[in-house]
């Protein structure tokens, strides 16, 4: 993949602005996961416990494909309260890292009133491009 980043955009911080992918990989469009477990209980009501639940979940669903991190093409991260999410940026960079390393596709952050299950404050849905 190539990460496409025109300067003419400014320095993109923590995601690209697009990601071109190479003819031959097999696309995974990964659904929104959240914040819970194997049994499908949301673990904590913290946003940075839910957020990093939410992303080892895509991870895992990226590496069953055989893909890794460097593979993921999209973020999509939906959050029902984007102040929540500003105040704990720091935190959930740490996270993020911790996860992802220094890869940073191409993300999109929406602010939504409510999701799905109760109690998630935290989705996120991802596309991979697998060799």
């Amino acid at each position: 993949m190539r990460l496409i980043n025109p300067s003419e955009l400014g320095a993109p911080k923590g995601y690209s602005n697009g990601v071109l992918t190479s003819a031959g990989s097999s696309l995974l469009f990964v659904a929104g996961q959240i914040g819970w477990n194997s049994k499908q209980e949301i673990l904590s009501e913290d946003f940075v416990d839910q957020f990093q639940q939410a992303l080892e979940n895509v991870m895992a669903v990226v590496e069953a494909a055989g893909g890794r991190q460097e593979h993921l093409a999209r973020l999509t991260i939906y959050v029902t309260d984007k102040e929540e999410y500003l105040a704990d940026l720091g935190a959930l960079g740490e996270v993020y890292r911790r996860i992802m390393g220094r890869h940073f596709p191409a993300m999109t952050l929406v602010e939504v009133r409510e999701l799905l299950e109760p109690g998630a404050k935290v989705e996120i849905e991802a596309t991979a491009a697998i060799p």
